[in-house]
């Protein structure tokens, strides 16, 4: 990389994301690491940082060093300073309720309850710090400019593609819900104007239905906002704004919480009053 190495965790993520087309497969996977689990990289060593990460130690000193750093301790020293000045995070807080307990943790719906109520508050604690607010207002003035909002996610995601379609229209906007029924994806996506924009809400996997369709409004010149988990989500090239949300995860389930907060913020956000339309 050309660049000189960040100085912030803010300025490397901003990094990653605009050398990501450059980064070798292996590379590729320790950008995706690093993004989507930064409280990891501040807490680990290299060697379970590599375990976790899927990767050889060395990759991360390759990794590093290919942004400039002398090695990886260096990097690393970014993701501590951002912990140091956050509240704890979501790791933490739920090392704490496992342990509080005990060997009951996963046992009965109470605990369960207490585990999936702690991570999505710690979850929706973190949402402010995590999300760009650059974006969340660029996301919001290119909502409040479009003539249609037409919203899509497929599977998980649709949850949240369904709801915001329904705030979207108590907020007194016109909004279309893509729901691909009948296998007509494409035919309601084709509706869309140089004057609508398309929300595309996709986490990983990354529904290829979601894809295709945020291709061919990329393509189109309309506007596109991401709502995603990651800054390298495979529709981020397509994004006009992108809104990368971390959710909470127990026993391999992730909440939808934060990314419905969002969505909720974004439609509540367009009755302003004072937000006039250009």
């Amino acid at each position: 990389m050309t660049n000189p190495p960040a100085k912030t965790l803010a300025e490397l993520k901003a990094q990653i994301t605009a050398n990501q087309t450059n980064l070798s497969k292996r590379l590729f996977q320790v950008a995706q690491y690093l993004l989507d689990h930064p409280n990891e990289i501040a807490f680990g060593t290299v060697v379970v940082i590599a375990r976790d990460a899927g990767v050889h130690p060395s990759t991360l000193v390759r990794f590093a060093s290919s942004f400039g750093y002398s090695g990886f301790s260096e990097m690393q020293n970014l993701f501590k300073e951002q912990l140091r000045a956050e509240a704890p995070s979501y790791n933490d807080r739920m090392r704490i309720a496992r342990e509080s307990e005990g060997d009951q943790a996963d046992a009965n719906p109470i605990s369960l309850l207490r585990q999936f109520s702690a991570a999505n508050s710690s979850a929706l604690d973190q949402l402010v710090t995590d999300v760009d607010l650059a974006q969340l207002e660029k996301a919001e003035q290119l909502l409040n400019d479009a003539q249609t909002i037409y919203v899509m996610g497929v599977r998980r995601a649709f949850v949240v593609a369904s709801y915001f379609g329904y705030a979207l229209r108590h907020a007194e906007r016109r909004a279309f819900l893509i729901d691909g029924v009948g296998g007509l994806t494409q035919e309601q996506a084709s509706s869309m104007g140089a004057n609508d924009v398309l929300i595309a809400i996709s986490f990983h996997p990354y529904g290829q239905e979601t894809q295709n369709v945020a291709r061919d409004a990329f393509a189109r010149g309309i506007p596109v906002v991401l709502i995603t988990d990651s800054h390298l989500s495979p529709l981020a090239a397509q994004a006009t704004a992108v809104l990368a949300v971390q959710e909470a995860s127990i026993h391999g389930i992730r909440s939808l919480s934060a990314s419905l907060c969002v969505a909720q913020a974004l439609a509540i956000g367009l009755t302003d009053p004072n937000r006039a339309k250009a």
